[in-house]
């Protein structure tokens, strides 16, 4: 029985391999859609620079903060002087 189910296995894996390289070939990409598009992260970047809080930039676009600072690292915003 157990040499059966590792046969009946390793057909599924092969059939799902198959399928994911035929949905390939078709031009289909797998998985969720980005939420952060190039002008929502070209905002983001902008508003960060003009001084807005990252929690609202957030906010505004729709995203978490943590989403934000993914795709919009630290280094790449003008951070205000420590005075």
């Amino acid at each position: 029985m157990a040499s059966l189910a590792q046969m009946e296995r390793e057909l599924m894996v092969e059939r799902t391999q198959a399928g994911l390289l035929a949905a390939r070939e078709q031009g289909r990409v797998g998985g969720r859609k980005r939420i952060m598009t190039e002008s929502k992260v070209r905002s983001a970047r902008k508003l960060l620079n003009q001084g807005t809080p990252p929690r609202e930039v957030a906010s505004s676009l729709g995203v978490s903060v943590s989403t934000l600072y993914r795709w919009v690292p630290a280094a790449g915003t003008v951070k205000a002087s420590t005075q």
